[in-house]
């Protein structure tokens, strides 16, 4: 099982997008990114990130079934590059937070986001903004039970 740790995690220049709708779309949404950038030959600097706006396990649930979640991906980039249609330019907030590593299929999350909202409120902790998911591996590449999930919360 993976520490949880409080890690400053700098500001980072992405390529992102946002809509409304099921996270489903998540994949859809990170594939037009990337294709995006391959085809204009931007660097990547790290693993695709979801950034999840509801702020309660019960808004995500009723988000996600009513189809009005508020579904931000973003892929970080380097050098100086431009968005094309709905893919905007932009920085990703940094910050001090909350890091926990889920080993599993994406389903599976949940334990793992309760244990890390426990452990912040037990350190007298507040989340102050949207909750993200980076995703490390790409699990076309790897079996289920090797996908990672960096859960990183913003705290104060």
């Amino acid at each position: 099982m993976d520490e949880i740790t409080l890690v400053n995690v700098p500001a980072q220049q992405v390529l992102g997008m946002r809509r409304r709708g099921h996270y489903r779309m998540i994949p859809e949404l990170l594939m037009a990114i990337i294709t995006h950038v391959m085809a204009n030959g931007i660097a990547i600097a790290g693993p695709p990130v979801f950034v999840c706006h509801e702020t309660s396990h019960e808004e995500v649930m009723a988000a996600d079934q009513a189809g009005t979640a508020d579904v931000e991906v973003a892929w970080p980039v380097t050098g100086n590059v431009k968005g094309a249609g709905e893919i905007r330019a932009y920085i990703l907030p940094g910050g001090k937070m909350a890091r926990i590593v889920h080993h599993g299929p994406y389903e599976a999350c949940e334990p793992t986001y309760r244990r890390l909202f426990g452990w912040i409120n037990e350190k007298g902790l507040r989340i102050t903004g949207p909750i993200r998911e980076a995703y490390p591996n790409d699990p076309r590449e790897v079996p289920p039970e090797q996908i990672l999930t960096e859960i990183l919360a913003p705290v104060e």
